[in-house]
């Protein structure tokens, strides 16, 4: 398994990282969320694998949970939380022309990175 990147919120592992696309395992701990924020270069599909959450896009709240899949289009704004005492677990799937981490414009950051 590849190298866990530790965030406030939890952490990620990157699974596959190529030019047109990269993909992620991300693990958000009880009562981790990530900060509410946007990329201007690509889109992002989420797949809840495992854990309770919710998804936030351009304000509109969407409830994760097995099997529920959702898409972030470019420029929106979104943010992922965790409800449940389990970890949640999705597999983030980034699409466009550019997957760099300093492509995240973050809006709003519980954690203080803005």
């Amino acid at each position: 398994m590849e190298t866990r990147n530790k965030r406030p919120w939890g952490y990620y592992q990157v699974l596959s990282d190529a030019p047109d696309h990269k993909v992620k395992r991300i693990v958000v701990e009880k009562g981790g969320c990530l900060s509410l924020q946007r990329h201007k270069k690509r889109s992002e599909h989420w797949y809840a694998v495992a854990g309770e959450g919710h998804a936030t896009i351009d304000g509109t709240v969407i409830a994760l949970r097995q099997g529920i899949a959702v898409d972030i289009p470019q420029g929106a704004a979104h943010r992922l939380e965790n409800i449940s005492t389990a970890n949640l677990i999705i597999i983030e799937v980034q699409t466009g022309t550019y997957f760099g981490e300093d492509d995240i414009e973050r809006l709003e950051d519980k954690y203080g990175r803005i």
